[in-house]
């Protein structure tokens, strides 16, 4: 994986956006595949945005991937507005049955087969398309009437690319608890787009039966208590030249060109309460691993941020790149590289792309 940096940008330059507007909705569409580089900071959503504007491409040719860029920065500002957002935002889901996981979505036996398939790719593989995420969420909030909050957990947990802020407010806006409507898809829908050929299934019925299951639920499944485990690394107490800043590295800021010319001491800093509250697999550590070995004379920490910063003489010289899981962190805190720096979330995400792309004299 050494170089994978360069790897990103040759993959940049041979991405064709043009088709990812025309197909990214199907399963064997031509999608990045980029998301688990820009969700673990390896890559900035502004770097690829860029890129792609300074191609021969016209940019009303492009605009839905970049828009799709634009859509992860908006949610991680939502957050940062929002604070909580383990909690329903705007509206209380409803109606809720049940606030564990359902048991045929973890066991992969729903019983839709492009569902099952792509869980078990997810568990396979770490990866699972947008368009089944939602289908997924869908069958798990508005047809089975589970609470997201431990459903969307369950999906983090396997995810290469997994993003608090845009897991958790997708999930919310599937979920109608951040949008004026909730979403569902029905059996035709997930035929078309995942060229599975599936009748009389639970969610082979119009859009009107479907909706009518705010008042009867539907019994898909039984519920289970998901359990999940941890395995991080064995960390060593880092050695701390007091001599030199201290750059705080996370599972979110892996960037190997951040501060790489100034000397200092590199950690990657994995606490045990984080992982605790928002656990993922060994896949995924794994994964934090393999990139960290782009960042030349990273020590990788497992303690708790209080207990790293008493090894530092001077608590000034602790640089970080800003993120709402850091936000205890203390220390110098830089911004991450936004597409749109000076633009906040509050409003609607149109709004916001709106504003962004006019503020830059785009069109």
């Amino acid at each position: 994986m050494k170089g994978i940096y360069s790897k990103l940008i040759q993959k940049l330059n041979g991405l064709d956006p043009i088709k990812y507007a025309s197909n990214r909705n199907f399963i064997n569409g031509d999608v990045s595949r980029l998301s688990p580089y820009i969700s673990r900071g390896v890559i900035s959503t502004k770097t690829i945005f860029n890129s792609l504007l300074d191609s021969e491409y016209d940019f009303n040719q492009i605009q839905k991937f970049l828009q799709e860029l634009a859509w992860r920065d908006y949610w991680q500002k939502k957050w940062q507005i929002a604070g909580n957002i383990d909690i329903d935002l705007k509206n209380e889901q409803y109606p809720v049955s049940n606030k564990k996981t359902p048991l045929s979505i973890v066991e992969h036996c729903s019983t839709i087969t492009a569902i099952d398939n792509g869980i078990k790719e997810l568990y396979k593989t770490g990866y699972m398309h947008n368009h089944l995420r939602m289908y997924t969420a869908g069958v798990c909030c508005n047809i089975g009437q589970f609470h997201w909050l431990n459903p969307a957990k369950w999906m983090y947990y396997h995810l290469l690319d997994g993003d608090w802020g845009s897991n958790a407010l997708s999930w919310q806006w599937v979920a109608g608890t951040n949008s004026h409507k909730k979403y569902i898809a029905n059996q035709e829908n997930i035929n078309k787009y995942c060229f599975t050929k599936d009748v009389n299934t639970f969610l082979d019925k119009s859009y009107q039966e479907l909706s009518a299951f705010d008042k009867t639920p539907l019994e898909i499944s039984s519920e289970i208590d998901c359990k999940f485990e941890v395995e991080l690394p064995k960390g060593k107490t880092p050695k701390i030249d007091n001599e030199l800043p201290t750059f705080i590295y996370t599972a979110y800021n892996l960037d190997p060109n951040w501060k790489k010319d100034e000397k200092g001491n590199r950690i990657l800093l994995l606490e045990p309460s984080h992982f605790k509250k928002y656990p993922v697999s060994k896949k995924v550590i794994d994964f934090y691993i393999i990139l960290s070995k782009e960042i030349e004379g990273l020590q990788i920490t497992v303690m708790e941020f209080e207990d790293l910063e008493k090894l530092i003489k001077n608590p000034s010289e602790i640089h970080y790149k800003e993120h709402p899981f850091s936000n205890h962190f203390r220390g110098n805190e830089k911004e991450r590289d936004w597409i749109f720096p000076d633009l906040n979330a509050n409003g609607s995400f149109f709004n916001y792309w709106k504003k962004g792309i006019k503020n830059q004299n785009l069109k």
